[in-house]
C-alpha cells in the first residue's frame, strides 16, 4: 500500500513516520535507496567510516513529508502491530516505466551520485537515467541549510522538466516554487497502477456524508476524503459539484481505494504539516467538548484552545463494557489528557481513560533519572531484560542489572509478564532510550542521587556499583554514566592488596566523594566513609554496642573482627564508621561445615571480611551471615517471606536450626522455620540424625506440605528429591566456592609468622614429598619426618603404604591426600599407583 507520511522522529537506524488517521510506521536505515544501502554495505565490509556516508540525522528532519510503501505489518512483543515502510523509489514509483514519464510530473527521487556539472537522482524507474543539473538545485540547497551539496540518500520532490529519447533520460527541477506550483493533470495520464501520493489535483466534489466527501478527479478516478482531513475551516460548507484542491494519501494496491486530504498544509507539494508544541503532549483538558461521535471510529473533539482533537473508540473508556454511547453526544464535555500528536492529520490524539489521565510517565521526556517505576517483563535476551513500563514506554535492564548479584540463570527468577520495580539508571527521551536497574540497594537507597559530576560535592555519600576492580582499585559508575576512581589506598581501613578478590562487577557499594573535576569528568571516591580522626586522649575508636541504624534482612556490609569468641566473631559493621557491632557464628561463616571451623581458626583481629550478609537485626542483636548459598537465595528473591508465602513444591536455601532425635528443623531467611521428619531426612536410611546434619549446616529443602492454623510446614532434605533440573551444573558450582574458601583459607594462613602456618599453605593435595619414616604402629600406620614438615604430623593409614615394607630411618616419596590446618596433620600415601599418576 502506498501512503504519504510525514517523518516524526529521525534516529541513527530508522525514522519514525507518521501515517494519516493516527498510525504510525517505521522506515529502517536500509530502506533508504539502492545508493544508500550499497554505501553502508562497503562501509560495513571495509570497517571504516566513508566521508560521502552521511547519517540520517543529516538528511532528514521532522515535519518532511515522504511517499511510503508498506513492507510488513509485524506483531511486537507487547501485541501491537508494527508497520515497516520503504521509501526507496524503486517501490514506490515501481508502478512507472520510462514510457508513462511525462514533463510536469512530480516524483520522488533520491540522490544517487554527484558530477560535474550536476547530480544523478534515482527515481526508481528502470532504463531511466535522471539528471539534476547543479544550477536548479541551488536555490534548495541554500534553502534547506544541509551543506553545500546534495548528499547521497537525500530525499527530494521532483518535477520533471524534460523527458529525452522516450524516457531514457530526464532533466528534473527541485526549485521550491516549481514543486509546490506542481499540479497532476490528465494531461500526465496517470493510472490507477501509477498513482502516487502526495500529488496534488482538482477535484470535484460528489457526496457529502458525516463520515466523509467522496470526490472525482482527473476525469475518470473516484476517492474518498475521511471525516479527519476535511478543512476544518470549510467543513460545514461543501456541497456537490463543487470544485476543490486535493492531495493523495493513500492508495490501496488491490482495492484501487485513493483517499485524499483537504488539508491546506498538504496543497502546496513540499511545503509541512502544522506542528504542536511538546509541552502539550501529557497535558490534561479539564473540559474538552464533543463536536462529532463516529460510533465504529471515536470522537472528535473541541479543546480548551479551540482546537479540533481525536480519541480513538478504545481510548473513550475503561473498556467496552463500561462505554456509555449517550455520553458522547455533540455537546458533551468531559476530562481528557493529550496522548500524542498525529502530524498527518493535524489533530492531538487523547484518551479519557482514566488510567491514563493520572498515570505519572506518558512519554520518555517524562521519566527522569533516579525514578522508581514498576514495569512488566517483555522479554530476557542476553543483554538483559526488555521491561514494559507503559504503552508507549519500554526500557533495558542490562544484565549486570537483574539483581545485587550477576544471575546465571535469569529465566529461573523471572518470568515473562512479571511484575517489577525498577530504578531508572539512564533516560534519553531523543533517541527513546530507557536502562533500569532491579538492584534492590540501588532501588531502595535513600541516600542522594549522582546523575551529573556537578553534583559530586566532596563528602557527599552515595551508592554506586562496581564496574572495574584492579590492581590500582575500582572503577565505581552511578547514574548517567558518571564514574569515578576509588584508589587503592581508599577501599578500606585495611590494606586490601588483591581488590579484584574483594569487590565483583556489579556490586553495589556506598562510596564518599572525595574530589571532582566536572569540566575534565575526573572524581575521586573513597570507600572510607568517615575522614575523621580519634578525639584527643583516645588511640583507638571504640564501636558503640547501641544499633543507631535499623539494618534491613539481605542488606549487604563489610566488617571488621573485633574479637574472636567461642562461637562466632564479633564485628563491627564499617559502612557505619565503625560505631554498630554484630554477631557472625562460626556455623555461619561458610556453607561447608569443615570450612566454618578452619576460617574461625584462620581470621584475627583486624581482618575485614566484605560482602557479608546482614540476617536479623533485633535491636540489640544483629546477626551476620556469610554462607554463599543463602546470600545468592536472599539476592535472587528465591525465598519466602512469610507463611503465607510457602507453597508444596517450593525448593528453599536454610540452614539447621536444632537437630532432634525425630527430625531435623531447618530455618530459612526472614525467619520461617520447618520441620524434616526422620523418614524424609536422606536417601540413606536414618538410625540417628546427629550422624546426617549439625546445627548451622546449609542445606535445600523441599516444601512437602503446610498446616495454616498450625502455622506448620514439612520438609524433605532427600538430595534425590532437592535437586534442581541441572544437579551436574549445582554441583560444579559448590565445588567451585568450596575451592575459592580453600584458597581464602590458605591465604589468611599466608600472614601467619609461624612457620608451621607457612608450611601447611604450601601443602597442596597431589603434591609429591621426600619423607623420612619415623615410626611404624602397631595398627600399620606410620608417622613421618622431613624437612618441608617441620612441626607437622605427617601420617599415612595402613592402606595407604601398598605393599611396602618400610622401617623407622628409611627415605621414601609420599604423595599428600589432604591437609588438616586444625591439627596441624598431613596425610599422605605411599601408594605406588598414586605416585605414578602424577602429571
Amino acid at each position: 500500500m502506498l501512503l504519504l507520511g510525514c517523518i516524526k522522529e529521525v534516529s541513527d537506524f530508522e525514522l519514525v513516520i507518521s501515517l494519516p488517521n493516527g498510525l504510525t510506521g517505521f522506515v529502517p536505515v536500509t530502506q533508504i535507496s539502492d545508493a544508500y544501502s550499497k554505501m553502508l554495505s562497503k562501509q560495513v565490509a571495509q570497517g571504516e567510516v566513508l566521508e560521502d556516508l552521511h547519517s540520517l540525522l543529516d538528511m532528514y528532519s521532522p515535519g518532511m513529508l515522504v511517499r511510503c510503501i508498506v513492507t510488513s505489518v509485524e506483531k511486537s512483543a507487547d501485541g501491537r502491530r508494527s508497520i515497516k515502510l520503504s521509501i526507496n523509489p524503486k517501490n514506490v514509483n515501481k508502478g512507472l516505466n520510462a514510457s508513462a514519464l511525462t514533463s510536469g510530473m512530480l516524483l520522488s527521487g533520491f540522490v544517487s551520485s554527484a558530477e560535474d556539472h550536476g547530480y544523478l537522482i534515482d527515481i526508481g524507474v528502470n532504463g531511466t537515467h535522471a539528471f539534476l543539473p547543479r544550477q536548479k538545485a541551488q536555490n534548495y540547497i541554500k534553502a534547506v541549510k544541509r551543506g553545500p551539496d546534495l548528499k547521497i540518500g537525500q530525499n527530494l520532490n521532483c518535477v520533471i522538466e524534460q523527458v529525452k529519447n522516450e524516457g531514457r533520460i530526464v532533466r528534473l527541477s527541485v526549485d521550491r516554487s516549481e514543486v509546490a506550483a506542481s499540479l497532476a493533470t490528465e494531461q500526465q495520464n496517470w493510472t490507477l497502477s501509477n498513482l502516487l501520493p502526495g500529488l496534488v489535483v482538482k477535484a470535484k466534489v460528489q457526496k457529502v456524508d458525516p463520515l466523509g466527501i467522496s470526490l472525482t478527479f482527473l476525469s475518470s478516478f473516484t476517492g474518498i476524503v475521511d471525516f479527519m482531513h476535511v478543512d476544518p475551516d470549510k467543513s460545514m460548507n461543501y456541497s456537490p459539484n463543487q470544485v476543490v484542491k486535493a492531495c493523495i494519501l493513500s492508495v490501496h494496491p488491490t482495492s484501487k481505494v485513493v483517499r485524499l486530504t483537504l488539508r491546506q498544509s498538504f496543497l502546496n507539494p513540499g511545503g509541512s504539516p502544522n506542528q504542536l508544541s511538546n509541552d502539550r503532549i501529557g497535558a490534561v483538558v479539564e473540559e474538552s467538548t464533543v463536536k462529532a461521535f463516529y460510533k465504529q471510529f471515536g470522537a472528535i473533539f473541541e479543546l480548551d484552545d479551540g482546537t479540533h482533537a481525536f480519541a480513538w473508540l478504545k481510548h473513550l473508556s475503561k473498556n467496552r463494557k463500561s462505554f456509555k454511547p449517550a455520553a458522547f453526544k455533540a455537546g458533551c464535555k468531559h476530562k481528557c489528557r493529550i496522548i500524542d500528536y498525529s502530524l498527518m492529520d493535524e489533530m492531538c490524539i487523547l484518551s479519557l481513560k482514566y488510567q491514563v489521565i493520572g498515570a505519572r510517565f506518558l512519554q520518555y521526556q517524562d521519566i527522569h533519572t533516579g525514578d522508581v517505576v514498576q514495569g512488566r517483563v517483555l522479554a530476557l535476551k542476553p543483554i538483559g531484560m526488555q521491561v514494559k513500563v507503559t504503552d508507549g514506554i519500554k526500557g533495558l535492564v542490562p544484565s549486570l542489572h537483574l539483581a545485587d548479584v550477576i544471575l546465571k540463570q535469569p529465566e529461573k527468577k523471572y518470568n515473562i509478564g512479571d511484575e517489577v520495580k525498577c530504578r531508572v539508571l539512564e533516560c534519553n527521551p531523543a533517541e527513546k532510550k530507557l536502562f533500569l536497574t532491579l538492584k534492590k540497594t540501588l532501588i531502595q537507597s535513600k541516600l542522594p542521587i549522582l546523575s551529573k559530576y556537578e553534583d559530586a560535592e566532596p563528602g557527599l555519600i552515595t551508592h554506586g556499583f562496581v564496574v572495574c576492580a584492579r590492581e590500582f582499585g575500582c572503577i565505581v559508575k552511578f547514574y548517567n554514566d558518571v564514574k569515578g576512581l576509588v584508589p587503592k589506598n581508599e577501599l578500606s581501613a585495611e590494606p586490601i592488596s588483591c581488590p579484584d578478590k574483594v569487590f565483583q562487577e556489579g556490586q553495589v557499594v556506598k562510596v564518599m566523594v572525595l574530589k571532582c573535576e566536572p569540566e575534565q569528568e575526573r572524581l575521586l571516591l573513597s570507600f572510607k566513609l568517615s575522614s575523621m580522626s580519634a578525639p584527643e586522649g583516645k588511640s583507638e575508636h571504640t564501636p558503640k554496642k547501641k544499633q543507631e541504624v535499623k539494618y534491613q534482612i539481605g542488606e549487604m556490609v563489610d566488617v571488621k573482627v573485633l574479637k574472636k569468641k567461642e562461637n562466632g566473631l564479633e564485628v563491627s559493621i564499617l559502612e557505619d564508621e565503625g560505631n554498630v557491632i554484630a554477631s557472625l557464628p562460626t556455623v555461619y561463616l561458610s556453607d561447608f561445615v569443615a570450612n566454618c571451623k578452619l576460617l574461625w581458626h584462620c581470621l584475627q583481629e583486624g581482618d575485614v571480611l566484605p560482602r557479608v550478609m546482614c540476617l536479623s537485626d533485633k535491636g540489640d542483636r544483629i546477626i551476620l551471615c556469610r554462607k554463599s548459598a543463602v546470600i545468592s537465595a536472599v539476592q535472587e528473591e528465591q525465598v519466602v517471606r512469610n507463611f503465607s508465602e510457602i507453597q508444596p513444591g517450593m525448593l528453599l536455601t536454610g540452614y539447621v536450626r536444632n537437630v532432634m532425635h525425630f527430625g531435623v528443623f531447618v530455618e530459612f531467611p526472614f525467619g520461617v522455620t520447618g520441620l524434616a521428619p526422620k523418614v524424609s531426612m536422606s536417601d540413606k536410611f536414618v538410625t540417628d540424625t546427629k550422624d546426617h546434619f549439625v546445627v548451622g549446616q546449609t542445606v535445600i529443602a523441599k516444601v512437602m506440605s503446610t498446616d495454616e492454623e498450625k502455622q506448620r510446614v514439612l520438609l524433605n532434605l532427600k538430595v534425590s528429591e532437592c535437586s534442581s533440573g541441572n544437579p551436574a551444573a549445582e554441583s560444579f558450582s559448590l565445588l567451585n566456592q568450596y575451592f575459592k574458601e580453600v584458597k581464602e583459607i590458605r591465604n589468611l594462613l599466608k600472614r601467619r609468622e609461624s612457620g608451621i602456618a607457612r608450611s601447611l599453605c604450601e601443602l597442596m593435595p597431589g603434591k609429591e614429598l621426600q619423607l623420612v619414616v619415623q615410626d611404624v604402629k602397631e595398627d600399620g600406620s606410620a608417622l613421618f619426618s622431613g624437612s618441608c614438615v617441620k612441626g607437622l604430623t605427617v601420617t599415612a593409614t595402613r592402606y595407604h603404604l601398598g605393599d611396602k615394607s618400610i622401617a623407622p630411618g628409611e627415605k621414601t616419596k609420599g604423595l599428600v591426600l589432604h591437609v588438616d590446618a586444625l591439627t596441624s596433620k598431613v596425610y599422605v600415601s605411599l601408594r605406588e599407583e598414586l605416585l605414578k599418576q602424577r602429571p
